[in-house]
């Protein structure tokens, strides 16, 4: 292991390049510190150390920014606007026909829908900062009352101070999507997921920290294990798949012979990734922000916002579990319904003289993978919906916050990105070694 870490060091354009993926880390985590304009910081972290953060939808992109959405940075909607407009230009696919067609173009049209997706990435980024300021000039980001610090986060409530607020935090975000394209053009991996695996990594060590100051020494070394554990787990699932046989006919060509080579379509396990994740916390979090906005200031709320802040917004109920988990279920096999389309891949394997052994081509290898896909969906989707419900279950059992390290989204985008990095490094070394990094 050290002599092919030694390796890496020792090729010049390999270490040229993760020097510099490491200076655009450390540039990016700088600028998660630097407060936009007309925040009163003194105020800002006074009331994070009197609070425990925020629940819900907040907490999930405070995670995704490194912690700088609520110390309300420059860069304080981290990668959260390129993610839902990545997600969304995804899902237009099967609305729009157009999408779909530039899907199917290729290079030129894959640029295309890159630069749709920027382009809605701003427009989020726009709309979140707004919001952002907007809840932060009236003292609820941290959705708690009686804390004079909370309530005065900004310096200056002038609307063109605010405006520039937005602007600042706006244009954070489209340099942080050109960071994440420099990384992968010239650094290692792909830029957008170093960046915000980078972000989740950052919060570790004050989320460890914070369970050995609370609940002692014994805790602490329970959670680090139960990490290991579960961390082994989703190495293993995530390196799960099951593959599909596939032979290809022998064809003259002249004087050539084409095809006739045996292969295999490898199906994860896990083919919606952490997206059902974010999905089911999306949707969880609609009605406590239905009954925030109908909750009368000085007035006993409503029968019906006193159930949904009993049941649906504390992740330590076992309501609340089971809705989670059932949705995680629900959206993992509809976004592998659109990411995944057999009579396309079938018509592909046709097209091409491939065939699955014992199965015929066209609708019958169709209908074969879907049989496959539908099948092997159920356990990925009930393993994901088990490492989500690791935080909620440390919330109910040692106390912990809802930002516990190991589970969630938080583990499956460390371990996912981790082991992406780590390949493509390995395959570097392969290009320029007999011996990879792997074994």
């Amino acid at each position: 292991m050290f002599s092919a870490i030694a390796r890496i060091f020792r090729t010049p354009d390999l270490r040229r390049k993760i020097g510099f993926t490491l200076a655009i880390i450390a540039i990016y985590r700088f600028g998660a510190h630097v407060p936009a304009p007309f925040v009163n910081f003194p105020n800002v972290q006074d009331c994070i150390d009197q609070t425990s953060g925020t629940d819900g939808l907040l907490s999930l992109v405070n995670l995704f920014s490194g912690g700088a959405l609520l110390q309300l940075s420059i860069f304080a909607l981290g990668v959260m606007p390129y993610i839902t407009a990545t997600i969304i230009t995804q899902l237009l696919r099967v609305v729009i026909p157009h999408f779909e067609t530039l899907y199917k173009e290729g290079q030129a049209g894959q640029a295309k829908l890159t630069q749709y997706t920027r382009y809605l990435t701003i427009a989020l980024a726009l709309l979140q900062s707004t919001t952002l300021v907007t809840v932060a000039r009236t003292g609820q980001l941290f959705g708690v009352t009686g804390v004079q610090s909370c309530n005065e986060l900004l310096v200056n409530q002038a609307w063109w101070a605010q405006l520039l607020m937005i602007i600042t935090m706006t244009a954070g975000t489209g340099l942080i999507m050109w960071f994440a394209e420099l990384v992968t053009e010239r650094g290692i991996g792909n830029g957008m997921s170093l960046l915000i695996f980078t972000s989740i990594a950052a919060t570790f060590p004050a989320a460890m920290g914070a369970i050995w100051a609370a609940r002692g020494f014994e805790i602490f070394l329970l959670v680090l294990a139960v990490g290991v554990v579960v961390v082994a787990l989703v190495v293993f699932v995530e390196q799960s798949q099951r593959r599909i046989p596939v032979q290809y006919a022998k064809r003259m060509v002249g004087r050539r012979t084409y095809g006739g080579t045996n292969t295999y379509i490898p199906i994860k396990v896990n083919t919606a990734g952490v997206v059902p994740v974010i999905f089911a916390s999306s949707l969880l979090y609609i009605p406590a922000l239905i009954a925030q906005f109908n909750t009368p200031v000085g007035e006993t709320p409503p029968a019906w916002v006193t159930w949904i802040s009993q049941y649906l917004t504390t992740g330590d109920h076992p309501l609340y579990m089971a809705i989670y988990f059932l949705l995680i279920i629900g959206f993992t096999y509809f976004y592998v319904a659109i990411t995944f389309n057999p009579v396309e891949v079938a018509d592909n394997m046709k097209k091409y003289g491939g065939f699955i052994p014992g199965i015929r081509a066209g609708r019958p290898t169709a209908e074969y993978l879907d049989y496959v896909l539908t099948r092997i969906t159920l356990p990925g989707s009930i393993y994901l919906g088990l490492i989500a419900l690791i935080p909620l279950i440390a919330l109910a059992t040692v106390g912990a916050n809802q930002n516990f390290p190991f589970g969630g989204a938080s583990i499956l985008i460390i371990v996912g990105v981790g082991l992406e990095t780590v390949k493509q490094i390995d395959a570097q070394l392969q290009q320029r070694h007999y011996e990879g990094l792997l074994r």
